[in-house]
């Protein structure tokens, strides 16, 4: 079993795209139209996100998505 290192410590919008800062500094990014769920959300609703260990989680819109998986291009797609 593998550990992850970097942890997510913060979120913004930006150009189309949900940013999420890593502990290490390393910023990674997907785009929000990509993902059903949060495509047709408002930024409020993209900005109320909670942090796991592992990922991000959006409880109004019932999202989870994992670090691993954004890294591995999964997005949240249908």
């Amino acid at each position: 079993m593998s550990t992850l290192i970097d942890r997510p410590i913060a979120g913004s919008v930006r150009d189309g795209k949900f940013v999420i800062r890593l502990s290490s500094g390393t910023e990674i990014s997907f785009p929000i139209a990509e993902n059903p769920r949060l495509s047709g959300a408002s930024e409020a609703e993209l900005l109320a996100f909670e942090f796991s260990p592992n990922g991000v989680h959006w409880p109004a819109l019932d999202e989870d998505l994992s670090i691993r998986g954004l890294l591995e291009g999964n997005w949240g797609q249908a």
